[in-house]
């Protein structure tokens, strides 16, 4: 793939993960080790990746995760209820809306579950501005993906499991100074490819020195 193509076409994958086939390690690997030349604040690389394959904890984050659907599900924010008032647009959410459902349902059978982390200072995250703490690791997050997609694997950026956070911590035996960032589903996918998605142009978000 082009850089361009690798950018266009690495979709969120949810109803094409494929439960059945098991992901070689290896390749979780490689596409890790390719995230790890991401840039990090100071060029100090705090994050730290869980590889969970273990069937009882993916079934347990995976419950985790169906509950904070549950919620988000029943909240304002949920994404089949945006743009009611554009049919079009409308049916678009709601299959966006389907397949999280999908998902939730079978979080736990995803074959590798990844969930990045960061340590921060004395057990805390800073009050304040948050943005330089995930700033070095999320970027890595984004590069683990670009580089799964190139090894024929599909992945999916969620964080619903973080509305609780603490029993996620306590599934993955997380010290008290480590936090996570996402969860991360990986598998191959099922289908051929993947193609660019509709997108609002780029003239109706863009400004130039003034909003």
């Amino acid at each position: 793939m082009t850089p361009e193509e690798l950018l266009t076409t690495t979709r969120t994958v949810r109803k094409r993960l494929d439960l059945e086939r098991p992901v070689p390690l290896e390749l979780i690997e490689q596409a890790l080790t390719a995230a790890l030349q991401a840039p990090a604040g100071g060029n100090i690389q705090r994050w730290h990746w869980l590889v969970v394959t273990d069937t009882a904890q993916r079934a347990a984050l995976g419950e985790l995760y169906r509950r904070g659907f549950e919620k988000y599900r029943s909240s304002k924010q949920f994404a089949g209820k945006q743009y009611a008032d554009d049919p079009e647009r409308a049916k678009v959410q709601q299959r966006v809306g389907d397949s999280a459902e999908y998902l939730a349902e079978r979080m736990g059978e995803v074959p590798v579950l990844l969930v990045p982390c960061i340590e921060a200072s004395e057990g805390e995250l800073p009050a304040g501005n948050q943005a330089p703490l995930w700033a070095s690791l999320l970027p890595a997050v984004w590069s683990y993906m670009l580089a799964a997609r190139s090894l024929g694997l599909g992945t999916a950026w969620t964080t619903l499991h973080l509305t609780y956070e603490k029993e996620a911590a306590e599934i993955l035996d997380l010290p008290s100074n480590v936090h996570q960032a996402a969860l991360i589903p990986t598998a191959f996918y099922t289908g051929d490819s993947f193609k660019p998605a509709a997108r609002e142009p780029l003239s109706k978000s863009l400004h130039l020195d003034r909003w």
